[in-house]
């Protein structure tokens, strides 16, 4: 039976308050869903919680098309969070920029209500690749229980007529509805209950659908990473859409080189960053978990790997990572170049990360991660979705020794790792 993972509790937020677990349970009543009988369940950035997923017999209750996804917000602290289930890697970004530009009546809505509603666009389900790249905007569709941004918009209105219309002072029952909304809404001139940026920019994106697809946006062109056999390679949109299969890393390396989104092997960040070095230590730990050896106490433990990689050098010699980890890490401490094109075109991203100085940084990260299932960290800081249910496959002692390293080497306190690694 797996262990818990303890790396999830890390970006989630207790909700044990019985009057919020009540509001809650409103807002799934409010998306046709049954109430929980929780005392306590932990939510994501989203409102997304494993403990209601669990007793709803549902993970997708959240996210029931894989697009449209829903949304509950019971604090603004959920600003803070991230995003443990998502079928678009810009959900969190989005939520993230919603929170920044309406924070004020977040913050007023919250105190009374819970905020729940939709990432709304202008596709309902996909069927194939150009669903996907026909999204181009988003909309915050937002309710409450209590209807209060709809009372908050029609008070505006009857407050604008009574400011512009001479006689509207004179209709009673005008002036008797906004009496009632008020004690409702309270005085929204000094409580603002209505957000007011609820449209946004849905551009490059990593998708779940067809086992994972990635759009990056350029200004004259867009191209499409995925599996082949995905519905619509290569037909949707032609004339403006490049394709590359997910499995080509030659030509995966060479879009992402040319459009500047790489960061090739360099001494100027190799030997600063220490993410060679890194990944060496957790390709030793990986292979190590293969042939149930002892794995180190620590992430980096030298003595381990230097024992470890001399026991199994002739293996190491065959599988190749380490040597090449090795060779580059040697060849940038002299200030040699290293030509990419004599590296064998599956062991590239190995020694690459993506350009810190790119916008799209963080989705770049993520298509690297996918090429080094070893790579837990990369993993972990930039697809937090698929490192998670690759936990729950890994053998128990390999769970425990990823939970401590992540924890030992970033967690504790190590703000910066992220930023030394990568940026």
């Amino acid at each position: 039976m797996n262990t818990p993972n303890p790396l999830i509790s890390d970006h989630m937020l207790l909700i044990e308050e019985p009057h919020l677990i009540e509001r809650y349970n409103k807002a799934l009543e409010g998306f046709g869903l049954k109430p929980v009988k929780l005392k306590k369940f932990s939510v994501d950035l989203c409102g997304y919680s494993p403990e209601v997923a669990k007793t709803l017999k549902n993970e997708q209750y959240l996210d029931p098309h894989k697009v449209n996804r829903r949304f509950i917000i019971l604090t603004p602290e959920q600003a803070q969070l991230t995003v443990l289930h998502s079928s678009f890697s810009n959900t969190g970004d989005l939520m993230r920029e919603f929170f920044a530009k309406n924070l004020r009546p977040l913050n007023a809505l919250t105190i009374k209500d819970v905020v729940y509603g939709e990432i709304e666009d202008s596709v309902f389900k996909v069927d194939d690749i150009d669903d996907l790249l026909a999204i181009q905007l988003v909309e915050f569709k937002i309710f409450t229980p209590e209807g209060l941004p709809k009372k908050t918009a029609e008070l505006k209105l009857m407050i604008d007529r009574l400011l512009k219309e001479p006689e509207a002072w004179r209709d009673d029952n005008m002036l008797n509805e906004m009496v009632a909304l008020v004690k409702q809404t309270g005085d929204i001139r000094d409580n603002e209950l209505l957000p007011s940026e609820v449209v946004f920019l849905h551009e490059t994106f990593w998708a779940s659908h067809f086992g994972g697809i990635y759009i990056f946006n350029d200004e004259q062109q867009i191209t499409v990473i995925c599996d082949s056999s995905a519905k619509g390679f290569r037909k949707s949109r032609p004339w403006q859409v490049a394709y590359i299969d997910i499995d080509d890393q030659k030509q995966v390396y060479r879009f992402l080189e040319e459009s500047g989104r790489l960061d090739p092997p360099r001494g100027s960040w190799i030997e600063r960053s220490g993410l060679l070095d890194l990944r060496m230590y957790m390709m030793a730990a990986w292979l190590a978990r293969e042939t149930n050896d002892d794995l180190p106490g620590k992430l980096e433990d030298q003595r381990w790997a230097k024992r470890w990689i001399a026991d199994n050098k002739r293996s190491l010699e065959e599988e190749g990572t380490i040597p090449l980890l090795h060779w580059v890490s040697e060849q940038v401490s002299n200030w040699s170049n290293i030509d990419m094109d004599h590296i064998h075109e599956d062991r590239r991203f190995v020694l690459c990360r993506a350009n810190p100085e790119h916008k799209d940084m963080e989705l770049v990260n993520r298509l690297i991660s996918d090429y080094l299932p070893f790579d837990f960290m990369t993993r972990y800081l930039f697809n937090k979705p698929n490192f998670y249910r690759q936990y729950d496959e890994w053998p128990e002692r390999y769970r425990k020794f990823v939970a401590d390293a992540i924890s030992s080497y970033y967690l504790n306190g190590n703000t910066k790792t992220r930023d030394k690694l990568y940026n």
